[in-house]
């Protein structure tokens, strides 16, 4: 420990280093756009939909916007079509083959923060540097230096803590695991503002590492709402060309008709209605990471083939689960293996635009998100409430602040009990009745909050406030 710890010592060293020889180099302050804010996170942009929206309303406020992290996955459109938003792309690094893995990460970490720095004081100056945590090592550290550097604040928007999603892998006592938590506590507290994701997080910085935060709940972008009919149709159609499940397997009424597993529209009117004895589409996505386990789901299916068989009137199920991520192949290795006869499941990577398009087109969600602090609420739950889609989701300790069992969902803790909410929320599918129909309804007379209302009531007033 000891040793990582002089490591990460001689990696601070580092950075502070090139930041005085940058400096020395350039003469002068670096000088940039008044108000301008770099929102940077050490992961990939298309897959940080909330530091997505958070460039989106600082550049509808007119700033100009510095977006950096790694561009794996295309950004949402529009992100790339503002006018304000400049993407910063930062080179992916992979682990080194040569050493032991605690001499792979200490490097890693070190070329990280070098080229973290470099991207950083490549940029014009900013009022602020808004960050997300995790990951933040060795963001944090960084993006602190940077700040000295051009006299900038630090905002820390806590999504997590990075030191109990490494524990997921390592354990709470491994040296790493304790540097991480001991480096996050520490470098968290130089920060000037801090937003956090839940009260039970803005609690816990408070209590344990003495940081003061204030909490902006994910709420949906205004994209995320119901699908209207035909939408869903040229949907269907599109993914049918690639995925099985979606594709019709029976014959049109008319011979001028286009048919989808879900929907068919007339040619010549353009009419769309849903099939009769149509599949139920249930959805969950997921970044295919140790804090979901998908076997929970795959077990339901099986309870839920069983039930099926033994005479329930149940229908049909198409099952996608978005994402991508390191256990995909694993979990997709599972899904092989299974042979249902009324059960179809798809893995796709949707793009950006078709993915609330297909959360507003199904009839339920699954969350098997388990926060690995219990302070995180799930931002797939948030984006499913936005497009009126009611969720089962898995418990954790700080779910209540966001899914209201037996009001806009239903909360599970196993496999069978996930079994027995599927059945009782399909019986009788797809009648405009039961608790499946109620809980729609709850959400659309919920008129929760958008993104926007909500970052202008909390995050504005501290940003304006403080010019």
């Amino acid at each position: 420990m000891a040793a990582a710890g002089a490591a990460l010592g001689v990696a601070v060293v580092a950075v502070v280093l090139v930041a005085v020889l940058w400096r020395r180099r350039r003469g002068v302050m670096a000088t940039g756009g008044e108000g301008r804010v770099c929102v940077a996170v050490l992961g990939d942009l298309g897959r940080s939909p909330r530091m997505q929206y958070h460039a989106l309303s600082l550049a509808r406020h007119g700033r100009g916007v510095d977006l950096l992290g790694y561009l794996r996955d295309r950004p949402h459109g529009d992100v790339l079509r503002s006018g304000k938003i400049r993407l910063v792309p930062v080179a992916e690094l992979r682990g080194l083959q040569v050493g032991p893995k605690l001499f792979q990460y200490v490097i890693k970490v070190i070329v990280q923060a070098v080229q973290l720095l470099y991207k950083m004081l490549m940029l014009d100056r900013p009022s602020y540097v808004l960050l997300q945590n995790p990951p933040g090592l060795p963001a944090i550290a960084v993006a602190w230096v940077a700040c000295l550097f051009w006299r900038s604040k630090l905002i820390i928007d806590w999504h997590n803590y990075g030191y109990t999603i490494m524990s997921l892998n390592h354990g709470k006592n491994h040296p790493l695991v304790q540097i991480a938590k001991w480096y996050e506590k520490l470098f968290g507290r130089l920060s000037d503002y801090n937003l956090c994701v839940t009260n039970a997080m803005k609690e816990d910085l408070w209590v344990n590492c003495n940081i003061k935060a204030v909490t902006l709940y994910d709420k949906p972008a205004s994209y995320f709402k119901e699908t209207p009919l035909e939408i869903q149709h040229r949907l269907y159609m599109k993914l049918a060309k690639d995925y099985e499940p979606f594709k019709s397997h029976t014959e049109c009424v008319s011979s001028n008709a286009e048919s989808s597993a879900f929907t068919e529209m007339d040619e010549k009117s353009g009419h769309v209605v849903k099939n009769r004895g149509r599949p139920a589409l249930l959805i969950s996505s997921t970044s295919w990471t140790e804090d979901e386990d998908f076997s929970v789901l795959l077990k339901a299916l099986e309870d839920y083939e069983r039930f099926i068989n033994e005479g329930a009137k149940l229908p049909s199920l198409v099952c996608v689960i978005t994402g991508k991520g390191p256990l995909k192949d694993y979990y997709n290795g599972l899904i092989n293996k299974l042979h249902f006869q009324h059960i179809q499941i798809c893995t796709p990577w949707l793009e950006a635009e078709d993915y609330p398009l297909l959360l507003g087109s199904a009839d339920l969600g699954v969350c098997l998100h388990k926060s690995s602090s219990g302070l995180d609420l799930p931002m797939k739950v948030v984006d499913m409430f936005g497009c009126c889609l009611p969720v089962c989701a898995i418990y954790f300790e700080c779910l209540h602040e966001l899914v209201k069992h037996d009001e806009n969902g239903l909360i599970f803790r196993d496999s069978s009990e996930l079994a027995e909410h599927l059945k009782t929320l399909f019986l009788g599918f797809p009648t405009l009745e039961g608790k499946l129909h109620s809980f729609r309804k709850n959400l659309r007379a919920s008129k929760q909050l958008r993104w926007d209302e909500c970052w202008d009531q909390t995050v504005l007033p501290l940003i304006g406030q403080n010019e």
